[in-house]
């Protein structure tokens, strides 16, 4: 019976699924279609569907148009074929990614608006972006619903038979996002978030899906440990928040388009247009897409590999359309040349370029070639000189250079030395951030000399042990240039500043690069090729080792099987992705694997660290621990050598560790990465950049899981509360924290967070995010009016009067309340607050007593604070008591002191404070407070009088109801668990 109860829940889940993706429009099977069929052939592609005849018929016309007229410069049916499939393919691409976009359906997205608002009651300026049909996955029990994707939360909501389930997901707070497949379920996207794992399924656009909600994830990560470059990005603009979905698509594509081109990050892709390239050294066209930017034009052939070639406007002389067709397409690529609008031929020339200012590659000073030198070496170095020589000839040189496969097979035989800094320039994309920042360098020399900062401290420091061995950091002409460049980028970047590593990267592109070149190779390196690499961190390089982990278990499962934790790889590869191998290799081999990393960037120190490991399989399998493992590997650095490099042996660098190879036999740099390409190559650097933003996540999440850990380890000494409470409050802390970054960009407390600052100081809350987690925590929830409250408290535990509090105290503020109530007596307890209240507060420093006006705000605190509790009636008649008594014990005092005194002022004040008979009902006593705060200003000119603490706290403790309520004890995990429900609608009802 229990099973087939499961199967009936199963049935009937799958069954609403499939009904609700029937009645759905976007998802009907389409009765009319063209197919393409090649002859000879037993394949009929689909190119297109309508759900009527005139729809078939307006797609027919549209391909007589666009495609039937380019078919005929084909000569054969399979290239026919090849470009119908990739024309087809791109315009379903394009449509899938815009199915759902805003202004497509305008009607259909306001309707799921107003249920998304409905349903989870977030703030106004909570934005959707998108949503969908789904499955959510509950064990083996399939709920469907609608999955909607918002700027900050991911969320769902399903009601079937009387069963509500909602699920809110902040994007910051997940752990893993990918996209899987087991028996159940063919294909779904995998969340997992705070130890738990969801699972969304029978999505019509999965990979559209994923790829926005990867976006949505990153997008949050960055607006918390990067608010710098976040500001910069469009998610920010006022336009982006008219249109999400349009706006993460736009710079999505502009982002593959920067990394694809080595673009500098100021240039967004503005139009895309399919076109053919003539390629002059195959003497045929090539058929790709037009990628145009503000000042770039660039192309790529349709696989991204045969061909590309990047141009720079600065460097178009004319454009000519040779025909109207081509003319129409292109028309607004021709309009970015005003000069010759009629005048598509691009004719390209060379511009003068910046100039280094300052030192030459110090290459070049310290080991001139020696041309009539006819040493073998030297004459392998000028035959690779005449590859390259004849390869630009074909191809061309600079800029404007076509990059191919035979561009990277030259890569792997290894650049000459001559030509090391040009080809470095480049193939990074430095050459175009010089050449658009002329004079930059020298203006940041200038206003950087002198400074003293705690990174020029550290620069100097560590001057001397860059490269120490080799003869131009032994003499002050190397070390002032790397003073200089490190002293200039750390002036220009001050987030970064100067990291360790940094010299020694810095030190080798001196070696091959003008002084001013090493800078901006630098400035690609750490912003763009290595992002996140170079902080107090360590992001970036940490996520790389997570993807280098998952391709040891795709690449190499034979190691895998005999070492299961990979943790160990992760440590011993950390410096390989720090200094690009450059600290484990000499400097003559580790140059050869810098050559490949900025032609294929990182993608290329991951083949080759799959290569050594790879090399090195039999002895690492057969060794017993991690030591032994070390060491196998730091002997096969020692090993490798190169063969071909002219260097001479004093400029050469001696091996990093133990110099023994009699053991190894030498393994030659340009062997090893050949290898590497042959075995690795097949990785796509697209798949690398998914890896990337995937293991980003866990990387963070781990981090702060440590912060976590280590705050909670300190606060736990201070405060009573245990330590899954403690858990339990830092996540709402934090939490709370983060909410007011959501929705208030300029929130004091996003201003002050930064990641690199000590653990308890990285999450700290202002007085209103104070006030509004507060208030869902302490004991006296039903309180109407706690903002004085609050404010007392806050100023209290802002030891330093930053106008922000940490964790720790907020704790202890909140500790007092819960922990205090039902164990301590309420004399002490108050007394205790009061001393601490003197202590803060210098306006009442000075006054022991309160008078009149303090009293009555006591009073409507006192009312305030009982109001919803249950006892509420025998409370407000506890609070009359109080002041009718207060005021009896001043008149009794009055007459005391001056016997002959009238006693009309305490009669005036009695008749202006709530007295005991009219104090029935919270709306009578409110009612009261008002009128006596209006009397009672009027008497106060007449005769000036005041209590003391001691007489507020006897009346206080005459009254049982009152000494109840404040030692009523309190169940803080009943406190945690409503927090949890309410956080989120408690910031929207703001």
């Amino acid at each position: 019976g229990y099973w087939l109860n499961i199967l009936a829940l199963y049935v009937a889940g799958l069954l609403v699924g499939t009904l609700d993706t029937v009645l759905d429009s976007t998802s009907k099977v389409a009765p009319f279609r063209i197919l393409h069929h090649t002859p000879d052939s037993q394949v009929y592609w689909s190119i297109a569907c309508g759900a009527t005849k005139e729809e078939i018929v307006e797609h027919w016309e549209w391909l007589q148009q666009n495609i039937m007229r380019t078919l005929s410069v084909f000569d054969s049916s399979d290239d026919i074929t090849s470009f119908v499939q990739g024309k087809i393919r791109g315009l379903i691409a394009e449509e899938g990614k815009v199915s759902l976009v805003l202004e497509d359906d305008p009607e259909k997205f306001r309707e799921a608006l107003l249920r998304f608002e409905k349903w989870f009651e977030l703030p106004q300026k909570e934005k959707l972006v998108t949503y969908y049909s789904c499955s959510y996955w509950k064990g083996r029990v399939p709920c469907q619903g609608w999955l909607y994707l918002s700027t900050n939360f991911l969320c769902f909501y399903s009601y079937l038979l009387g069963a509500e389930v909602k699920l809110v997901i902040s994007w910051d707070e997940i752990w893993r996002l990918e996209k899987t497949s087991n028996v159940i379920l063919t294909e779904s996207i995998h969340v997992q978030a705070h130890g738990e794992d969801h699972y969304f399924s029978m999505l019509l656009h999965l990979n559209e899906t994923f790829l926005i909600m990867e976006q949505l994830a990153d997008y949050s990560i960055k607006r918390l440990f990067d608010k710098e470059s976040f500001q910069r990005e469009p998610f920010c603009s006022s336009s982006f928040f008219a249109l999400p979905l349009r706006g993460l698509e736009t710079n999505a594509r502009s982002e593959q388009f920067r990394a694809f081109f080595r673009l500098p990050k100021e240039e967004n892709l503005l139009e895309v247009h399919e076109s053919f390239l003539w390629v002059p050294f195959s003497h045929y066209n090539t058929l790709g897409k037009i990628c145009l930017s503000e000042n770039y034009l660039c192309f790529a052939s349709q696989d991204g590999s045969q061909c590309h070639v990047i141009i720079p406007m600065r460097e178009v002389q004319c454009i000519k359309a040779h025909t109207p067709a081509i003319r129409g397409e292109c028309q607004s690529l021709i309009n970015h040349f005003e000069d010759n609008p009629d005048d598509v031929t691009l004719m390209v020339g060379q511009k003068g370029s910046s100039k280094a200012v300052s030192t030459e590659a110090l290459m070049t000073v310290f080991h001139p070639q020696d041309v009539e030198n006819l040493d073998p070496k030297m004459l392998k170095e000028k035959m690779k000189e005449q590859s390259w020589n004849i390869h630009f000839s074909e191809y061309g040189r600079g800029t404007s250079m076509f990059f191919t496969k035979k561009t990277r097979d030259l890569i792997v035989r290894g650049v000459p030395e001559a030509l090391r800094g040009e080809l470095w320039m480049l193939f990074s994309g430095a050459v175009n951030d010089m050449a658009t920042h002329p004079g930059y360098y020298t203006e940041l020399v200038e206003q950087s000399l002198g400074t003293s900062t705690l990174a020029t401290d550290e620069i100097e420091r560590d001057l001397h042990r860059s490269l120490p061995e080799h003869p131009a950091f032994q003499s002050d002409t190397g070390i002032s240039a790397l003073r200089r460049v490190l002293t200039a980028y750390a002036y220009r970047n001050p987030k970064i500043g100067y990291c360790q590593a940094m010299n020694i990267l810095t030190s080798v592109l001196l070696l091959y690069a003008k002084e001013e070149e090493a800078f901006w190779l630098l400035v690609a390196v750490c912003e763009r090729m290595l992002p996140d690499y170079f902080n107090r961190r360590i992001i970036g390089a940490l996520v790389d080792q997570a993807v280098f982990e998952e391709l040891i278990r795709e690449q190499l499962p034979q190691l895998v099987e005999h070492m299961t934790d990979l943790s160990f790889f992760s440590s011993v590869s950390l410096s390989w992705f720090l200094t690009l191998f450059i600290s484990v290799l000499p400097i003559e081999s580790a140059v050869n694997v810098v050559d490949c990393f900025f032609y294929d960037g990182i993608k290329a120190i991951l083949q080759l660290g799959l290569a050594v490991l790879d090399y090195n399989m039999e002895a690492l399998i057969s060794c017993h621990d991690d030591a032994e493992a070390v060491t196998i590997l730091n002997k096969f650095f020692d090993s490798v050598t190169n063969k071909d490099s002219p260097l001479p042996p004093t400029v050469q660098q001696a091996s990093v560790g133990n110099n023994d190879k009699a053991s190894h036999v030498s393994v030659d740099i340009s062997e090893l990465i050949r290898e590497a390409y042959e075995k690795y190559g097949t990785i796509r650097s697209e798949e690398v950049e998914s890896s990337r933003k995937r293991n980003k996540l866990y990387v963070i999440q781990t981090l702060e899981d440590t912060t976590k850990q280590n705050v909670i380890r300190v606060v736990s000494q201070e405060v009573k509360f245990s330590a899954s409470h403690l858990d339990e409050l830092y996540y709402l802390f934090k939490r709370q924290h983060f909410l007011s970054c959501y929705w208030t960009m300029n929130s004091p407390v996003l201003l002050h967070h930064d990641p690199s600052l000590a653990y308890l100081e990285q999450y700290q809350l202002g007085f209103q995010q104070f006030s509004m987690l507060f208030s869902l925590l302490e004991p006296w929830t039903l309180c109407t009016g706690k903002s004085n409250l609050s404010l007392w408290v806050f100023r209290l535990i802002d030891e330093n009067q930053d106008g922000l509090v940490n964790f720790r105290e907020f704790c202890y503020a909140l500790g007092e309340f819960i922990h205090s109530l039902g164990k301590v007596d309420l004399q002490a307890y108050l007394k205790q607050w009061q001393d601490e209240i003197l202590k803060k507060e210098e306006t009442i420093k000075d006054l022991p007593r309160i008078n009149q006006t303090q009293f009555i705000q006591f009073s409507k605190t006192l009312y305030n604070l009982f109001h919803g509790d249950p006892e509420e009636e025998a409370l407000y008649r506890a609070v009359a008591h109080v002041t009718s008594l207060l005021l009896r014990m001043e008149e009794v005092g009055r007459r005391l002191q001056e016997p002959s005194s009238p006693t009309k002022p305490a009669t005036a004040t009695r008749e202006g404070l709530p007295s005991e008979e009219a104090v029935t009902s919270p709306e009578s006593s409110d009612a009261s407070s008002t009128h006596s705060g209006q009397d009672a200003g009027s008497s106060l000119s007449e005769v000036e009088w005041s209590f003391s603490f001691e007489q507020v706290l006897a009346s206080l403790l005459n009254e049982p109801a009152i000494v109840s309520f404040f030692e009523r004890p309190t169940l803080i995990q009943t406190r945690l668990d409503q927090a949890k429900g309410t956080q989120l609608k408690v910031k929207a009802n703001k």
